[in-house]
């Protein structure tokens, strides 16, 4: 199933190493490119891609190949040169392996998988057809309908790439939902999962014993009418449609991992000398006593923690909006993404944050009001909610039941605190009532819940807490 390979370097492949490394195939090959030469391709005869080779990636942030990959990379800072076949053609298969073995071979370093030279398998196809042409010009697209576009993924990890970025982009742009197809034992990037929406998008997962299933919700899945569909119960009615969950995603076993997440936006006025990413570092520091390692615009995050450099890529791409990946180090897993939006109240900062932690380590509830104290006196927090969940520490997305986060803390920023009429801010239903943050004159308010990962119940108390503060 593997369609992806990949040479992790301590040199960067200059051009008559990759040139090497795409003819080792034989001679007979025709080598293109694509995206104003960010992409090369190795072609037949009749001009069709076989191999699709990325521009070497130069990662300055440790981990992200174990994370990842599961492998050992270099020391940093390496070059991540990724290349990827087309499906279901045995000879592509076969020349992106040689492509990558000859490359590190050439430049030193290794390739990834590590037998990628000899053991490339072909997925399953079960009547799905490989691509037609359109798909073929986004190599990372493997097969095209009037529905949805599917990738193929056989990696531990399947992260949001450069290329499975461009993947959504595409799809996005053609009206189309898109659907993820991995094997067994393989997690999902939050950042990808976050990503993938609604219907008819999904993440499909192979399985020996119910063939494919959602990897998020357990829906056995059928390619049925040009995409993964929901296979119905022989029992199901008209009124009461009903779809088999796997096996294989009921098999929970309850390890004491569990990740605390925080979701949280901010408003600032659009000025020049703003400076983004603070309130992302605030927090990480407030909880992890470090600041993130790392940042960039896909996954592997490949440039050391920068504020700075992260406001010029945002400056450059406004009025459009940008969009960040942040990591944790391997001592403290962490991931979180950041979405700048200029707006009209200004420049929005939406961020998603997620710290993973062992059976035997609490996570640091008591520095809560600390970090939403420094979020709203120092980064305009407009608002916060907090929770925690029985989830797994290294942060990824399993093919199999998680329960949902329970809520721990729900935070207002000092405007939006100003903003309500009387004390009804202040003066809550709950029965613990909020503590004050920052200047007397103007307070966020921070609004303890129950935050019982085996009970629910605390989104009552959500519930409860927002039909208040909305006058309901």
């Amino acid at each position: 199933m593997t369609k992806d390979v990949i040479a992790l370097t301590p040199r960067m492949p200059d051009p008559w190493a990759v040139l090497a490394g795409l003819l080792s195939g034989g001679p007979d090959k025709l080598v293109g490119t694509r995206g104003d030469g960010a992409v090369i391709q190795l072609c037949d005869a009749q001009g069709r891609p076989l191999v699709s080779v990325e521009a070497p990636l130069l990662v300055s942030v440790e981990g992200e190949a174990e994370r990842l990959l599961g492998t050992t990379a270099p020391p940093v800072p390496y070059w991540w040169t990724e290349a990827r076949a087309t499906t279901g053609v045995a000879e592509a298969e076969q020349l992106a392996g040689a492509f990558a073995t000859r490359l590190a071979a050439l430049v030193g370093g290794s390739a990834w998988p590590p037998d990628a030279a000899g053991s490339l398998a072909v997925v399953k196809s079960d009547g799905v057809s490989v691509a037609p042409e359109p798909a073929a010009a986004q190599p990372a697209i493997d097969v095209l309908t009037a529905k949805v576009a599917v990738v193929i993924q056989d990696r531990p990890v399947v992260a949001m790439t450069a290329w499975l970025s461009d993947a959504f982009r595409a799809a996005a742009e053609a009206g189309l939902g898109l659907q993820i197809v991995s094997p067994a034992g393989t997690t999902l990037s939050p950042v990808v999962r976050d990503a993938l929406g609604g219907w008819p998008s999904r993440w499909i997962v192979q399985d020996d014993r119910d063939g494919y299933y959602d990897g998020l919700t357990g829906a056995v899945l059928r390619w049925q009418d040009g995409a993964f569909d929901p296979v119905i119960s022989p029992d199901a009615t008209e009124d009461d449609p009903r779809t088999p969950v796997a096996a294989a995603y009921q098999e929970v076993h309850d390890t004491g991992e569990r990740q605390l997440g925080l979701t949280f936006r901010m408003v600032h006025p659009a000025d020049e000398r703003l400076v983004l990413g603070g309130g992302l570092e605030t927090v990480w520091r407030e909880l992890t006593g470090e600041p993130p390692a790392g940042w960039g615009t896909s996954e592997p995050a490949n440039l050391p923690w920068s504020p700075a450099r992260l406001t010029d890529v945002a400056h450059e791409r406004a009025p459009e909006p940008t969009w960040f990946v942040a990591v944790g180090n391997r001592s403290r897993p962490g991931i979180a993404t950041v979405r700048v939006t200029r707006t009209k109240a200004g420049v929005e900062e939406e961020v998603t944050l997620a710290f993973g932690y062992g059976a035997d380590e609490e996570p640091p509830l008591d520095a809560l009001p600390a970090a939403a104290e420094a979020l709203a006196a120092r980064h305009r927090l407009q608002s916060m909610l907090v929770q925690l969940r029985k989830a797994r520490r290294d942060v990824a997305v399993p093919p199999h039941f998680e329960g949902p986060g329970v809520p721990l803390a729900f935070v207002l920023g000092a405007e939006e605190v100003r903003a309500m009429p009387g004390d009804r801010a202040r003066r809550t239903p709950l029965s613990e009532q909020p503590l004050r943050l920052g200047p007397r004159t103007r307070p966020a308010l921070y609004y303890p819940l129950p935050g019982n990962p085996s009970d629910l119940a605390g989104w009552q108390d959500f519930e409860t807490l927002m039909r208040h503060l909305k006058g309901a």
